[in-house]
């Protein structure tokens, strides 16, 4: 097949991805992992295509739906879990959650509870390149809830009005929370948003990780060289409710397995299972990955938990700081 070891590095990430998350869903069955869980599953490939389009350099700033996002990015597995679980291990020393992964050596500057709030932040981290000449790109991701936010826009005005090097990406997962899109905007192609503001815009399905990928890229590029930001709509699914708290009972069964029988990561295994070659390898791929992912929970079990030393230097400033 076409780029055979990309496909089995892209096939390893999105498998790690919905593997991490089925896990941590049964990690927060069992009490470990508390407060708020929003899965990735079924969303894998664009963060995964993303990934593979950006460079080391480029900067990356996204939703509460941020693992799968933070994994492909470079986050160990570890750091990932011991944050779910509240552990002081985990990137953000277990004081953020599932919602506020960060992880500032791979450029990957938050998970942001706030719905939209985080545009504004990625133009200003855009801006800074522009300024430095760095020569870095901004991704930043929201949901088909954030479209309409007035932080969006103000984040999209500023960039488009100083063509800052950014992308906007929105995932559209067919759901602002348990509403679905066509309740909820008067425009459903999202998109079209790009228009107001003179920037250019892309839109298309996420079924395919290479297309993802290669799309992203013509954003980045026309971002690096000057010219400004590029709306992209990436129509996906969720096939989870919005958190672990949300049984989804708003979308029939059937609506679902018509998604799941489009699923970006059945389809690229599909494509390896094709040869004997990248069969045998996605098979050796996911024993890895159960090993990696099981090795988190295990980690995330023994590590401790943030002592009161840090909850305070984290928590005070003032005459409180010591």
């Amino acid at each position: 097949m076409k780029e055979a070891k990309t496909a089995l590095e892209m096939y390893r990430m999105m498998q790690l991805i919905r593997r991490f998350e089925e896990e941590a869903a049964r990690a927060y069955s069992l009490g470990k992992i508390g407060g708020f869980l929003h899965l990735y599953i079924g969303q894998e490939a664009i963060a995964v295509g993303a990934a593979h389009a950006l460079e080391a350099t480029d900067s990356v700033v996204t939703t509460y739906r941020d693992h799968g996002i933070a994994l492909a990015r470079g986050m160990t597995s570890n750091a990932g879990m011991a944050e779910l679980f509240g552990k002081v291990t985990g990137c953000s020393k277990g004081l953020g959650g599932s919602m506020h992964f960060f992880d500032k050596e791979h450029r990957m500057y938050g998970g942001h509870g706030i719905i939209g709030s985080h545009l504004p932040l990625a133009a200003g981290i855009a801006f800074a390149s522009k300024y430095t000449g760095d020569g870095g790109v901004t991704m930043v991701f929201y949901g088909d809830g954030a479209a309409s936010i007035g932080a969006t826009h103000e984040g999209m005005s500023l960039a488009a009005l100083w063509k800052l090097p950014i992308v906007f990406v929105c995932e559209n997962n067919q759901y602002s929370m348990g509403t679905s899109l066509e309740r909820s905007i008067s425009v459903t192609d999202m998109s079209t948003k790009a228009d107001a503001y003179g920037m250019a815009k892309d839109r298309f399905v996420a079924e395919d990780v290479f297309e993802v990928r290669d799309r992203l890229k013509v954003a980045i590029e026309r971002a690096r060289r000057g010219e400004g930001p590029t709306l992209v709509e990436i129509l996906t699914y969720r096939y989870r409710g919005h958190s672990m708290s949300d049984p989804a009972k708003y979308r029939t069964k059937e609506e679902v397995e018509d998604h799941k029988r489009r699923d970006a990561l059945n389809r690229l295994r599909a494509d390896l299972d094709a040869s004997t070659d990248t069969r045998a390898a996605a098979e050796a791929l996911d024993a890895s990955v159960e090993a990696e992912v099981a090795e988190s929970i295990r980690f995330a079990d023994a590590s401790p938990e943030p002592t009161a030393d840090l909850l305070e230097a984290t928590t005070y400033v003032g005459e409180f700081a010591r």
